[in-house]
């Protein structure tokens, strides 16, 4: 089991920026791609940002590619996500997610994602 809390939401305004935390548990962090997604309420959850497990493939979103940024330190056994020129349609909640153990494929399918956060909220004001 992989255990994951995330860290970091809040309400901004419109063009600021905001830096969420995901701290891991339970496994070898190192062996685990990560995945950001988050849900506005109403829709469906979507896809952000992914990262393999040794962090040299990154992959985003076109709604966010240009604004965020993902990376990980498996040292410390956390991913983040940086994000800048915030957007009131970036509202919503943001949950970290884990892969299965060695599987760096489909970073953007939340099906593929065993392993979730309990979700941080983002509410971004214009």
């Amino acid at each position: 089991q992989v255990q994951l809390v995330e860290s970091g939401g809040g309400l901004v305004q419109a063009g600021v920026s905001l830096r969420l935390s995901c701290a891991a548990s339970g496994r070898t962090f190192s062996n685990y791609a990560m995945g950001w997604f988050r849900q506005a309420p109403g829709k469906v959850r979507e896809f952000v940002a992914g990262i393999t497990s040794s962090g040299v493939s990154t992959f985003y979103a076109d709604s966010v590619k240009g604004r965020f940024t993902i990376s990980r330190d498996n040292a410390e056994n956390t991913v983040s996500l940086q994000m800048n020129s915030l957007k009131p349609e970036d509202t919503g909640v943001y949950y970290c997610a884990a892969k299965g153990l060695y599987d760096n494929t489909f970073l953007s399918r939340a099906y593929e994602y065993p392993y979730w956060g309990q979700g941080t909220q983002v509410t971004v004001s214009s």
